[in-house]
């Protein structure tokens, strides 16, 4: 298969990537799940939440995610009133708790047929449905692929496997000061995906299979998270 990788930059004020939501508990992942970027691209594209093939076929892709700024953990504690009981004979207040990753900032690869990852390319910088990071009001604050004129290196990358486009891709950060911080030896998270019997192999059930409402469903997965060093040789190419 003559392959190729495409890569987003994912960047919001406030981001929600659930994996175990439900009823008044909604939890987030600390970086983007696999469901979550597949509704992201299904978005772009078009797709039904009913339409298990094209849903498929984004979910056969191979992800990477690396984590360029962890976010803060925040927890919205809502309360709704008068909300009639289930029996009907009287009203209570109900009580939610509804978590956020904030200020965060990632890198998600996706490897996959290159005719299909140039078709993403052009589906997300020309979305069909609006795009958001796990619910509608988490809306990017960035391009997720910049003009390649910034130098930024967002996009579709030809003759390199996922692994070498995670270790060498420019990092996303844009804030000079946290830049200037940072130190020769600092490392950043990985989440790629690798067979079930790969050492180090870990477990995550967040692959979609259909999103219908009511009957979403979702089979398993198995990543490697693992840490590498900025590639600063390359940021100071990018910066020169």
């Amino acid at each position: 298969m003559d392959s190729a990788v495409l890569a987003l930059r994912i960047d919001a004020p406030l981001q929600s990537w659930g994996v175990r939501s439900r009823f008044t508990y909604r939890d987030t992942s600390s970086e983007p799940t696999k469901s979550g970027v597949v509704g992201l691209l299904g978005s772009a594209r078009g797709v039904e939440r009913t339409d298990t093939a094209r849903i498929g076929e984004l979910a056969r892709l191979r992800m990477a995610v690396r984590v360029e700024r962890e976010g803060i953990l925040e927890r919205d504690y809502q309360v709704t009133g008068n909300v009639p009981t289930t029996k009907g004979t009287g009203h209570r207040n109900v009580v939610s708790h509804r978590f956020y990753l904030a200020d965060a900032l990632f890198l998600v690869l996706l490897e996959g047929d290159r005719t299909l990852i140039e078709e993403l390319r052009e589906d997300v910088l020309h979305p069909r449905w609006p795009l958001f990071f796990g619910r509608k009001a988490h809306v990017p604050s960035s391009p997720l692929i910049m003009p390649e004129e910034l130098g930024w290196g967002t996009g579709v990358f030809h003759g390199q496997s996922i692994e070498e486009v995670l270790s060498q891709h420019p990092w996303q950060e844009d804030r000079q000061e946290l830049r200037a911080s940072a130190e020769e030896n600092t490392r950043l998270r990985t989440v790629i995906e690798v067979p079930a019997g790969e050492d180090g192999a870990e477990a995550r059930y967040d692959v979609p299979v259909t999103f219908e409402t009511g009957h979403r469903e979702f089979r398993q997965r198995y990543v490697r998270v693992d840490h590498l060093r900025i590639p600063w040789e390359r940021e100071k190419k990018v910066e020169s």
